[in-house]
């Protein structure tokens, strides 16, 4: 399929959306993030500005406002009673104002600039922490005795594709006991992911439809190998895929290569044969960080826990906003404010875990183990320990000494194993790791 043959179909598309939607302002009523993004006028006006930048690239900056600040919570698509996904049209709203702002061959290069970013600090990161072997597991090295990722011979199709996006490799630790939990459950798997898989949302992001559309087919002609379809881990290319893609390549090709399920909603449809393999007690008052933004996620999650035996689940009762937490980075302060209020909560409540579903919530919440009291995991972790499978989190042992030459120097066997550069993994890679902290380590003072 041709860049121009998307581009179509995506235009298309976002015009059925324009010419259904009704602009009464309800997507915007619901949405949580009005106040703190700052949108300051009526919800129809703000809906309607929203067609005028989606058809013009300009309008109104409460309109402007409101697409910057959205995170993804998906609450407007619950709200509309049109067909329309009003997700959907922002994400084309951001793009235009992307190709508003910058010339074509600014887009093109502000694409590759921020696709290198996450290249390097997925590819880094996980070859500090991973074996040969491990790396090879995931999909990110080809071993001589194992096809990449695969848990089929050559030449045969898995049940799943596992498709972990890119910055799970981060926190790999997440990834292999996903694996662990579906090799217990006899499925079979490839496993896909990685910069070389990319979704395409980092190139939609500065305006480059045109790279967009191919990078995210060519990552989707590859994924098309399981035959119950693609397991997905990462929220974002869950949506991005999802919402942006695969229903606009239906639209080229007349039907979708496949159907993505996250694989919360995987592991609930497998829920009476895992429940049996919980063998072991895990004594834990656990509360749940949640984000909704992909139905259902959340309430698996919450009926995962509750299998667990030993684990009581404590309700902290805060909000529940976005897609994961790096599409707060858009808001600091109500991220910022959002996550201290949840960690004195949490203190409050007397817990001994706090338990985050995804990779950027982990990473941004698992330092502050050092200075609160209990601890920060995910809920495969609580999973993997019940089924007597567990995994290292090298990432938050890192994190916590934060200092970049000490882990540097921790991870110096991996580097060289690994053939990392030593001063990229120091100066662009673990430095930044140490920056994204939304919420400073340290107890605020009384």
């Amino acid at each position: 399929m041709t860049a121009s043959a998307f581009e179509s179909a995506l235009t298309a598309r976002t015009d059925e959306m324009l010419e259904a939607c009704t602009k009464c302002g309800k997507c915007v009523e619901v949405c949580p993030v009005i106040g703190p993004a700052g949108v300051n006028a009526e919800p129809e006006q703000v809906i309607s500005g929203i067609l005028d930048i989606v058809r013009t690239g300009s309008g109104p900056e409460a309109s402007r406002a409101w697409a910057k600040g959205c995170v993804l919570t998906g609450d407007c698509i619950t709200a509309c009673n049109y067909g329309v996904n009003p997700r959907f049209l922002l994400a084309m709203a951001r793009m235009k104002m992307a190709q508003d702002a910058n010339e074509p061959r600014e887009r093109r290069k502000k694409g590759v600039e921020n696709f290198r970013l996450v290249a390097d600090g997925s590819n880094v990161l996980a070859r500090m922490q991973l074996s040969a072997d491990e790396l090879t597991r995931l999909g990110q090295k080809v071993s001589q005795r194992l096809e990449s990722g695969s848990t089929v011979k050559p030449g045969e199709r898995p049940d799943f594709v596992f498709y972990t996006g890119c910055n799970v490799l981060k926190t790999p630790h997440i990834a292999l006991t996903a694996l662990d939990i579906m090799d217990t459950l006899g499925v079979t798997y490839k496993v896909m992911g990685g910069p070389s898989h990319c979704c395409g949302i980092v190139q939609l992001r500065t305006g480059d439809a045109e790279v967009s559309g191919r990078v995210a087919t060519n990552s989707l002609d590859k994924l098309a190998e399981g035959k119950t379809g693609v397991i997905s881990w990462c929220a974002s290319c869950h949506v991005q895929f999802t919402e942006n893609t695969l229903p606009t390549i239906e639209k080229v090709r007349g039907s979708r290569p496949f159907e993505m399920t996250p694989f919360m909603l995987f592991l609930k449809t497998r829920f009476d044969d895992l429940r049996p393999l919980l063998r072991k007690p895990v004594p834990l008052k656990v509360a749940l960080h949640k984000h909704p933004g992909i139905k259902g996620v959340v309430e698996a999650a919450t009926e995962l826990l509750q299998m667990v035996p030993g684990v009581e689940l404590i309700d902290l009762h805060q909000p529940a906003v976005g897609l994961m937490s790096n599409f707060l980075n858009t808001l600091p302060e109500y991220k910022r404010g959002l996550y201290l209020a949840e960690l004195e909560a949490a203190e409050r409540a007397g817990v001994d875990a706090l338990a985050a579903i995804y990779h950027p919530d982990h990473r941004d919440l698992c330092a502050h183990e050092r200075d609160w009291p209990f601890k920060i995991v995910n809920v495969l972790d609580i999973v993997g320990e019940s089924m007597g499978l567990s995994h290292a989190d090298h990432f938050k042992r890192l994190k916590i000494m934060q200092d970049a030459d000490a882990i540097v120097a921790d991870c110096k066997d991996l580097i060289a194993a690994n053939d990392v550069d030593p001063a990229l993994a120091r100066d662009m890679v673990v430095k930044a790791m140490l920056i994204d902290q939304p919420v400073p380590l340290g107890r605020p003072a009384a």
